[in-house]
């Protein structure tokens, strides 16, 4: 098409922009920590019944995330007829070491939650929709003898299932699921609460399934200005 030249360099610039603001779009989406978020949520819970805010133990929290880990992407073990837990040894001999928790400064666990769906959801979603399924999971919530609450989010794998804990805790905040140096081991895929940082690796980057869009787009107009 030679009486259009400025046709090409502007559809690629106008393709290019179009890539960028979707890019930005997605990256707002997977750049938030959804434990931190579910952590707010809770604590919004505790504070319209009555009951007090929890502080966010990192270390805590690390623990709740290798709890997910102990059942292997295996949502079917999550409640009903087939649950399971992992063992309460593995708190000291696994869980506290993976995540450089002072196993001396472990604290009793006074209440779990845990879910696990197919499809990622919202923080909130998951928590209503999927932690509070059980009778007995508002009184957990709203339990007086909390005083530290951990969360953590993980998908399998890189994707589904997605598993979603919650562990409380009763301990003293400055002496309770200790870490070693004051930072938590990171380990993924899985985000956790009360580290201060942002986490996108519970749930895959949207951005690259974008690419198969754009290398369908760019090869279109490949094909026009090659005719």
């Amino acid at each position: 098409m030679p009486g259009l030249p400025w046709l090409l360099p502007l559809s690629l610039l106008l393709l290019l922009l179009l890539l960028l603001s979707v890019s930005a779009d997605v990256q707002i989406k997977v750049t938030k920590n959804p434990a931190d978020e579910l952590v707010d949520v809770i604590n919004n819970n505790r504070t319209a019944s009555k009951s007090s805010s929890l502080y966010d133990n990192p270390g805590l929290a690390c623990i709740a995330l290798q709890y997910i880990k102990a059942y292997q992407g295996d949502c079917a073990a999550v409640g009903g007829a087939n649950a399971k837990k992992p063992p309460e040894a593995d708190f000291a001999e696994i869980f506290a070491p993976n995540c450089g928790v002072q196993t001396l400064s472990l604290s009793p666990i006074t209440g779990r939650l845990l879910g696990c769906e197919t499809k990622y959801v919202s923080p909130s979603k998951a928590f209503s929709g999927i932690l509070m399924q059980k009778e007995k999971s508002i009184e957990i919530v709203t339990d007086k003898n909390h005083t530290e609450v951990g969360a953590a989010v993980s998908g399998s794998d890189g994707g589904s299932p997605y598993f979603w804990c919650v562990l409380f805790s009763n301990g003293t905040s400055n002496s309770s699921f200790v870490l070693e140096g004051g930072v938590a081991k990171i380990s993924k895929p899985g985000c956790f609460s009360g580290a201060n940082d942002e986490c996108s690796s519970a749930y895959p980057s949207q951005v690259r399934h974008l690419w198969p869009f754009v290398a369908s787009g760019l090869v279109a107009l490949w094909c026009v200005f090659a005719l």
